[in-house]
């Protein structure tokens, strides 16, 4: 069995296209793990390449430093969405089905040209009357309760 590769602190930051600065900043705030070893027999791993990929990507994502160290050790709760550029425009339609049901659907994000997504709007309502006025078969789907 092969060693695993390793990288030198130089080639670590050309790698990741990270500036040495940013790179060592990163390992002193924690957000990346120390090398195997010291000084100029510092060594860096793939691991070390897939964290600085993770605090670059979030970065851009707008995220701060601390909800990225959260991200990182445990604390996924919740998956970083993008910011949007300002002066972004989005279109969201909102289709009430029911009461206490609604349907929110942006529709370019979701591939939908308006002649398919009022298709789908019909078909969604079609698909709640369907199962509002179909007889109740509590067995049914549930055969090894």
């Amino acid at each position: 069995m092969e060693p695993l590769p390793t990288y030198g602190f130089e080639e670590l930051c050309t790698l990741v296209e990270l500036p040495s600065r940013t790179v060592r900043y990163y390992i002193q705030l924690g957000l990346v793990d120390r090398p195997d070893g010291l000084n100029r027999g510092a060594r860096y791993s793939t691991q070390h390449i897939e964290q600085l990929l993770s605090v670059k990507k979030w970065q851009t994502a707008g995220l701060s430093l601390e909800r990225i160290r959260e991200l990182l050790h445990g604390d996924a709760s919740e998956t970083p969405l993008p910011r949007k550029a300002p002066g972004t425009v989005e279109v969201w339609s909102r289709m009430q089905v029911a009461p206490g049901i609604e349907i929110n659907i942006e529709a370019g994000a979701a591939g939908f040209s308006p002649e398919e997504l009022r298709s789908f709007f019909h078909k969604v309502q079609s698909a709640y009357q369907e199962a509002k006025t179909s007889p109740s078969n509590d067995n049914k789907g549930h055969d090894d309760e």
